[in-house]
């Protein structure tokens, strides 16, 4: 299986992010990356660079998900932001449109708090090509399943399934899911994302709510106790023409590995009738119970037969990773799931 990774990625690293009002050490930082790699070289699996990590085909894809005023901030807001009196080093946003907003606004603390959702998301000098550089790195596992391959990995730190079309939110930035899902669609005619991550996939149902040639389905902790807090309720099928192509199945928080298992069955089996032709699958492994955004109780078996279940669904899929933090266990979740997934 082929795997992609860039170095660039590890230049968006802030060292911080603001926990419970108070500031505290990042767990979206590069060593992610790191523990990650390690497991898939003891799986004999070799990271590639993307060939571009800045491209105007990568470019025109990304507009089809994110809105060109959103992807125009996220490349110039830092040297916006620092061209401004007594500036902090990273973008961090004191307003936000609670409730919404009337008007688009010119000045760069209004448009970070119109574009930044939470305070998980700071941006520092070097922060565009890292999101940028992993976008990349989900485009091209795409462009190989595209072509031909059963199945790719993408290691994309930052990860993206938070991001909406002009909303950056949970440590995502640009959405490297819903990416690979507009470049299958290129030669499916039918692609289901199955997002198996702690935390709701918010940005990536935002995108897609209102197709039907694009399904979505999460399962998650219950948001009405657990981050995204306003989205992920299994009353959200979608609207329009996407009006039952979103599925979500919340989780009591703290539930194990027999209960998240039993309902990727119940996902699985609400995704059938849609009868995609390629699947993406948002590859979150922080519902580990050591992972520090803790929420659920996985045990690192568990990963095993989640990667199964999908692989068994015999579809040209993209692995897109999504959350896992640093923990010893880390390393291990992917091999895990790898396993099952039947890449070795």
């Amino acid at each position: 299986m082929q795997c992609f990774y860039s170095p660039a990625q590890d230049r968006h690293a802030p060292a911080t992010f603001l926990l419970r009002g108070a500031p505290a050490p990042s767990p979206e930082r590069p060593e992610r990356a790191e523990r990650l790699a390690e497991a898939l070289g003891g799986l004999g699996l070799r990271l590639s660079s993307p060939a571009s990590i800045d491209s105007p085909g990568l470019r025109q894809r990304l507009e089809t998900i994110h809105t060109p005023r959103y992807l125009q901030f996220l490349e110039t807001i830092h040297a916006r932001w620092r061209a401004m009196p007594g500036a902090a080093e990273l973008v961090a946003p004191n307003v936000h449109p609670a409730g919404g907003g009337h008007h688009y606004p010119e000045h760069p603390i209004g448009q970070a708090g119109w574009h930044l959702h939470d305070m998980a998301c700071p941006i520092g000098a070097d922060s565009f090509a890292g999101i940028l550089a992993s976008a990349a790195s989900a485009e091209a596992a795409a462009d190989a399943v595209k072509g031909g391959e059963r199945a790719a990995y993408a290691l994309c730190r930052p990860p993206g399934h938070h991001a909406g079309p002009e909303r950056a939110g949970g440590f995502c930035f640009l959405n490297n899911a819903a990416l690979a899902a507009c470049i299958l669609r290129e030669r499916y005619a039918r692609v289901a994302i199955v997002d198996v991550d702690l935390h709701h996939g918010n940005g990536t149902q935002d995108i897609f709510y209102a197709r039907g040639d694009v399904w979505t389905g999460s399962l998650h902790a219950d948001p009405s106790e657990f981050y995204p807090f306003f989205w992920g309720g299994a009353d959200e099928r979608g609207s329009g023409d996407g009006e039952g192509a979103n599925l979500n199945i919340p989780l009591s928080i703290d539930s194990n590995g027999r209960g998240f298992i039993e309902a990727l069955d119940r996902l699985l089996e609400g995704m059938a009738a849609f009868r995609p032709e390629a699947l993406i699958v948002a590859l979150g492994l922080d519902a580990h119970k050591d992972d520090p955004l803790a929420g659920l109780a996985l045990d690192t078996e568990d990963f095993t037969p989640i990667g199964a279940r999908l692989n068994a669904l015999d579809l040209p899929t993209v692995l897109v990773q999504e959350g896992g933090y640093p923990t010893p266990s880390l390393g291990n979740n992917l091999a895990a799931f790898l396993r099952g997934f039947g890449t070795t």
